[in-house]
């Protein structure tokens, strides 16, 4: 059974969404909850700048809900969701001119597992040094990357949410994971 049919004590994204389109206020804020966080991070994957990223995800998130009704489950609401946001991200960087960097040790901390304050500084080293990496790959790659790790999406769902097939997905998550270990080297 899908994740978005199950039953049990959380409604699932599409019991949400019905609710939602009847007006239950409540079934949206649990929507804005559970994927306020990924929204976030594939905003600020685009815009790399924390506020201009809020101000993407709070418009996209009123942008699929004014639009709930158009919604047809043919994706899932969270790969639907990101796309909207990839598109008011593509949209706020066309009305900026230009981007701004921003470092993404600010965007996300690293947790450890254990193995004391030394380990703990080393993860966090390694991780800031990854990320920098990261940065200099081009866009898609980029995105490909981050979308595939830190939002577990499919390639199917990187290429709606980028605007490129699945094959163009899967083909820049390699080269970036590829391009990435051969910069950390």
């Amino acid at each position: 059974m899908k994740d978005e049919e199950r039953q049990g004590p959380d409604p699932s994204d599409l019991e949400l969404v019905q609710r939602g389109r009847s007006g239950d206020d409540a079934a949206l804020g649990a929507l804005a909850k559970r994927h306020h966080a990924a929204a976030y991070r594939v905003a600020l994957s685009f815009v790399r700048e924390d506020d201009l990223a809020q101000d993407v995800v709070q418009d996209a998130f009123l942008k699929a809900f004014r639009a709930l009704g158009e919604f047809r489950a043919d994706a899932s609401f969270r790969t639907w969701l990101l796309t909207i946001t990839a598109n008011e991200a593509k949209g706020a960087l066309r009305r900026k001119g230009r981007r701004r960097e921003t470092a993404l040790e600010d965007a996300s901390e690293v947790r450890s597992e254990g193995g004391g304050p030394a380990h703990d500084a080393m993860m966090r080293d390694e991780a800031s040094r990854a990320r920098r990496m990261l940065e200099q790959l081009p866009e898609k790659q980029r995105l490909s990357v981050t979308l595939r790790i830190e939002e577990g999406l499919s390639f199917k769902e990187i290429g709606e949410v980028i605007g490129s097939s699945e094959g163009a997905a899967r083909a820049n998550y390699f080269h970036g994971i590829r391009r990435l270990r051969e910069l950390m080297e």
